[in-house]
């Protein structure tokens, strides 16, 4: 949090104090009697989890039978401080034996306490890892006879766990095939004129990776950003190779990866946790390579019907198809009768959200299929006002294509034992906000 806490209280549903920790001395001891007074006992408890009272913010939340209650006497990162109460439960559940409620708190108040100075130093939140934290706060806490019994976990290397160095993976893993599973999942977003002019694109992008590998690996991830190569380039001395690179924007990663190593050398390094994870997520706004393009035409034919011609054309190439490819087109609420003709997939009139709904099953890349309909309306003797239509809507999925043209120049594993690695490498573009005007 931007702002420290000042103190954490933890009452029971009738407000009584069950446990309480002052970080700071910049509010009273009484704060928790306002927070009694102004909200518990009033009708808007539930309604939102954030209430200033004078010059302080209290960010609350309920588990069980327990409030937890953040206060704060300036402004905080709110996200924050929520998301410290939710990993703290997570917390005190693994000390517990799963349970957390106002009898694990009475039967718990000295492990409460020791955890609450870890966690949290001088008002700002530190690990909440239970991985990291139980190596060294070995107490155990009285389990409810109703909690499930403590899983056996091999114990990590205290050093490495306790620096921070990979808080996010145990030591002693072993596959006999070891292997990494990388996606690059794509949204596009566009929206686009009758005339064809694109008004807003742009892409949200995340890298997805499942990684099977033993030991401590080290693994080394290569894009074709430009700032990359441009990187590349400079440390070897040489000409940055042709073809095409992009800039990605609003980058955020694991935290798993080597900020350092990215800043000096922009490589993803990283050593990744077991099992499935996100390893990145970014976003770009130039460059879109759209893998369709729709050409609407729409005519009304006197009072009573409608003419609707769309082409759909597909952009990226020939040896690649589109899978699940939905066009919805808009009509007006007071359609009576409509008749297709398609080129492709099958069209049929979906009265619950007044649209002609055409299916394409696979979509071949470098051809393009057309949809005629007529729509017979029903006579209304309301004079029509006119109004704008709402835009057609597209519904897809691209293996193996990307529309920011982002691609993985290499992934590297290294680890001390030198086995043998199978790598993966996979690309879905999907539609996140497809539409076109018409």
């Amino acid at each position: 949090m931007p702002v420290a806490a000042s103190a954490i209280y933890f009452l029971n549903l009738r407000g009584d104090v069950l446990i309480n920790r002052l970080y700071r001395d910049d509010v009273g001891g009484n704060m928790v009697d306002a927070f009694r007074t102004h909200i518990m006992q009033t009708k808007e408890m539930g309604t939102c989890p954030v209430r200033q009272i004078g010059g302080c913010s209290f960010l609350y939340m309920r588990i069980s039978n327990v409030y937890i209650v953040i206060v704060v006497s300036s402004n905080a990162n709110v996200a924050c401080a929520l998301k410290f109460i939710v990993e703290a439960v997570v917390l005190f559940k693994s000390y517990f034996g799963g349970a957390f409620d106002e009898d694990a708190i009475r039967n718990n108040f000295v492990l409460i306490y020791e955890l609450l100075d870890e966690i949290m130093d001088f008002g700002y939140p530190q690990n909440l890892s239970p991985e990291i934290l139980k190596l060294y706060i070995t107490q155990e806490g009285v389990r409810s006879p109703f909690s499930s019994k403590p899983s056996e976990r091999a114990v990590p290397n205290a050093t490495l766990q306790v620096t921070g160095a990979v808080g996010w993976r145990r030591e002693g893993l072993f596959y006999k095939k070891n292997e990494v599973f990388l996606d690059i999942v794509e949204s596009v977003n566009l929206l686009m004129s009758s005339k064809g002019s694109v008004l807003r694109c742009d892409v949200t992008g995340k890298v997805l990776m499942k990684c099977f590998l033993s030991g401590m690996p080290d693994l080394k991830l290569g894009l074709n950003d430009k700032i990359g190569l441009e990187k590349e380039s400079q440390i070897k001395s040489r000409p940055m190779k042709s073809g095409k690179t992009i800039e990605l924007d609003d980058v955020t990663f694991h935290q798993c990866v080597n900020l350092t190593r990215f800043n000096t050398e922009k490589t993803v390094s990283f050593v990744p946790p077991d099992g499935e994870f996100e390893l990145m997520k970014y976003r770009i706004t130039e460059g879109v390579n759209l893998p369709f393009r729709v050409l609407p035409t729409i005519k009304e034919l006197g009072r009573t019907r409608l003419e609707v011609n769309v082409k759909v054309k597909s952009v990226f190439g020939a040896k690649i198809f589109a899978l699940g490819v939905v066009v919805k087109v808009p009509v007006p609420k007071q359609t009576a009768k409509t008749s297709f003709h398609v080129t492709s997939g099958k069209a049929k009139y979906n009265a619950s959200i007044d649209s002609i709904v055409w299916k394409i099953r696979k979509f071949p890349g470098q051809t393009e299929a057309t949809m005629s309909a007529e729509v017979e309306l029903i006579s209304t003797m309301v004079e029509k006002k006119s109004a704008p239509r709402p835009p057609i809507q597209m519904e897809f999925q691209v293996p193996m294509f990307t529309a920011s043209g982002l691609r993985v120049r290499f992934l590297k594993v290294w680890e001390k034992s030198g086995y043998n690695t199978v790598e993966w490498v996979r690309y879905i573009t999907r539609a996140g906000s497809y539409e076109i005007r018409c």
